[in-house]
Formats: structure tokens, C-alpha cells, sequence
């Protein structure tokens, strides 16, 4: 049994008497946005960077190995947010990430972007140490709009990556991207710096014991299992369009650029919207109806890319998919940051793992898809994995009643 100690209501004292205000809340939402952007900066610059290191087929990769140490470090380093100061692991991190973005813009060979694309990847987590702690300050009424708002800076930094990224790599070179990256890190640790509470941990649990209580989460929600398989499956038929995206728009239907490319994350930011919007929806309403409306919207997206191969799909689409994958994110955060308070960032741990190794499942199946059957069987591919997430929304809802938080 875990001992939280004189701490209550999964915050800490000090932070508890101070209510995230508006600065400290956009400050946060920024941040986030800048933490989570370096694992989308290789997406548009893929191909920029396979003419480079065009003998090493590994470079390929590099997509998939940022995703995959996202996965990772989210695994290893978010159940610290509950045993440690996470004002200054958040500071931190963003100073360890200015240096391995460093690093991957010095890499002589693939292997070596490939190794500073997972340390990246891990570092880039800062974001969801963020969130909950957002959470953590915010009134229970008022959890989904603050959770929605910083989320909708996180989103941004997802979307607005990738139009910064394929200008930078299509004018100046994809390592020039990566070091712009340095001092956006920076910036952020010094935002964080000003404007974050002190915090004291919520659990008095050592590191390995918060390691195992992860499968112990896992076990006792039924609602964090439903909410983490049906996100990872979204988010793999996220990452799965956008992965596959600049080679699309550079074969001989659209001989297009890395900088077209990347100006759909303009398109994709229709998404953001969504964020705050879903968070005053969960509020009033209730988050599985969100959940619903977007796997649904995320079947819809693909449908529109099978049948109408144009740019015009392509913008409809992506508007359609963002929203779609965005809404069900923040509702299902919603849905289980309200099962246990002293357990957040554990819980935020269980679920984002899930989701990038989804994330990661569906970069690495539509690079497969791409070579074996192109945008048609990456479409399909898309539109499956929306499928699933529905089918385990079914079949949570059969077995738990969704009216009751937790279940």
C-alpha cells in the first residue's frame, strides 16, 4: 500500500495555496509546446536527411527512434513527477534537452542521429510533467479547461513543428533546425524558472517501488487500460499520416517540398481549437461522449484521404484528423487524472507510454505500408486503427457503466 504522509488531494501544501493564474498557465501551455515540438522536427526533413545520409538505410528510422525514446523516457522518468521537486526535474530536463538537441545537430552518420534522436525523444517528456502538474493546480471543476489549455500549447508545438521545420530544412539544412532548437529549450527552462510554484513530491515511495506500482495502476483502473489502448491506437493513425505525409507530397502526383509539408501543420492546428474546446465539453458533459466523437472523427479522416487524392483532401482530412485525435486526448486525460490524485504523474506515465509506443507502432507500419502498397494502404492502415480504438470504446462501455468517473 502506498503511504502519501501528511500530503492530501495529490498536491503538495506549498503549491496547493497557489491556483495556477493565467501567466503562469500560458507560460505553462508554452513551454509544453516547445518540449513536445523536437519530437516532430524530423518528420517534414525525413527525406532532406535520407539525401544526406543516403548509403545508411537506418536514417529511416529516425522518426520511429524519437518516438520510441519519447516512449521510453516517459517510462523512466515521469513517476519521478510524484517523488521528487517537479519544478526543478522540470527545469532540468529542458537544460539536458538543449544539449542532446546539440548533439543531433553534430552527428556525423545516422547511427549517431539515430542514438541523439532517442535521447531527444526522452528529454522531450518535460511536456508531460507539465501537464499534470497543471492539473494538480487547477480547481476539480475547472481541471478539464486548465488541462485543455495547456494541452492546446502542446498541440501547437506538435503542428507548428513541422511547418518550422521543413521551411528550415528545405532554406538552411535539418541541422540548422535542431539548433534553433537549443535556445527554444533554454528559453523554456527559464520560463519555468519564473513563473512554477515549488512543489513537494506527493508520495513518499522510492523510485523502484513507484517503477512497479505502474503494473499495480494498471491492474486496479479499468478505465486507464480502456483510455491508454484506445489513445495508442489513435495516435498511431496520427503519427501514421503524418510520417508518411512528405513522401506523399513528394512523389509524382505532387513533386512537393518539405516546406509544403510541413505548411499542413498550419492546416493541422485547426486541432489546437479542439483542446479547449474538449475540456469545457468533459467539464459540462462528461468525457466519454468527447472520447466518442473523436475515434469516430478519426475514421472519417481517412476515409476522406482514400477517396479524394488531391491537396484539397488532404487539407479537409488533416482537420478532420487533428480535431478528431486531439478531443479524445484530452478527454481521456480527463478521465484519468480524476482516478487517483496522488498518483497523477504515474498515471500520466502509464497512459502516454501507451500512447507514443502507439505513436511509434504507427510510424513504423506506415513506413512498411508506404513501401509495400503507397497512400492507399497507408489509408487503410489509418482508418483500421481508428476502427480498433472505437471497438475498445465498445467494449469498455458494455462491461463499465461510463457514467461514473473511474470505471
Amino acid at each position: 500500500m502506498e503511504k502519501t504522509g501528511p500530503i492530501q488531494a495529490g498536491m503538495a501544501p506549498d503549491a496547493r495555496s497557489r491556483e495556477i493564474g493565467q501567466v503562469a498557465l500560458l507560460a505553462m501551455a508554452v513551454a509544453g509546446g516547445i518540449a513536445v515540438a523536437n519530437i516532430y522536427y524530423n518528420q517534414p526533413m525525413l527525406g532532406i536527411i535520407e539525401s544526406e545520409f543516403g548509403d545508411q538505410p537506418i536514417t529511416g528510422m529516425v522518426p520511429t527512434a524519437t518516438q520510441l525514446g519519447y516512449a521510453l523516457g516517459l517510462f523512466l522518468l515521469l513517476p519521478l513527477g510524484d517523488l521528487v521537486n517537479r519544478r526543478k526535474m522540470i527545469i532540468g530536463q529542458f537544460v539536458v534537452l538543449a544539449a542532446a538537441l546539440a548533439l543531433a545537430a553534430l552527428a556525423p552518420s545516422a547511427w549517431t542521429l539515430v542514438a541523439a534522436s532517442v535521447i531527444v525523444g526522452a528529454c522531450s517528456t518535460v511536456a508531460q510533467q507539465i501537464v499534470p502538474f497543471a492539473a494538480s493546480l487547477a480547481a476539480p471543476e475547472k481541471r478539464g479547461t486548465t488541462i485543455g489549455t495547456v494541452m492546446a500549447g502542446v498541440l501547437s508545438g506538435i503542428l507548428f513543428s513541422r511547418t518550422l521545420s521543413g521551411f528550415v530544412g528545405e532554406h538552411a539544412g535539418w541541422r540548422e533546425m535542431f539548433w534553433i532548437g537549443v535556445p527554444l529549450a533554454l528559453l523554456a527552462a527559464g520560463l519555468m524558472f519564473a513563473v512554477l510554484p515549488q512543489h513537494r513530491p506527493t508520495s513518499t515511495l522510492r523510485y523502484h517501488q513507484a517503477i512497479r506500482s505502474l503494473g499495480q495502476l494498471w491492474t486496479r483502473h479499468p478505465a486507464l487500460r480502456a483510455a491508454t489502448i484506445i489513445q495508442g491506437f489513435l495516435f498511431a493513425s496520427f503519427t501514421a499520416f503524418w510520417t508518411i505525409l512528405a513522401l506523399y507530397l513528394a512523389g509524382p502526383k505532387f513533386q512537393l517540398g518539405a516546406d509544403v509539408a510541413g505548411l499542413f501543420g498550419i492546416v493541422g492546428a485547426v486541432g489546437v481549437f479542439a483542446a479547449p474546446l474538449a475540456g469545457r465539453v468533459a467539464d459540462k458533459r462528461g468525457p466519454h461522449f468527447v472520447v466518442w466523437l473523436g475515434a469516430a472523427l478519426t475514421i472519417v479522416a481517412w476515409l476522406i484521404f482514400a477517396a479524394w487524392a488531391s491537396i484539397a483532401s488532404l487539407i479537409v482530412g488533416v482537420i478532420v484528423l487533428d480535431f478528431g485525435t486531439q478531443s479524445a486526448l484530452i478527454s481521456n486525460q480527463h478521465l484519468i487524472y480524476a482516478l487517483d490524485a496522488d498518483a497523477r504523474s504515474r498515471l500520466n506515465t502509464v497512459f502516454m507510454t501507451g500512447m507514443f509506443l502507439g505513436g511509434a507502432a504507427g510510424s513504423a507500419l506506415a513506413t512498411l505500408a508506404w513501401g509495400q502498397g503507397g497512400w492507399h494502404l497507408v489509408s487503410l492502415l489509418g482508418a483500421a486503427l481508428g476502427i480498433a480504438a472505437f471497438a475498445v470504446k465498445i467494449f469498455h462501455h458494455r462491461r463499465h457503466s461510463p457514467t461514473v468517473v473511474g470505471q
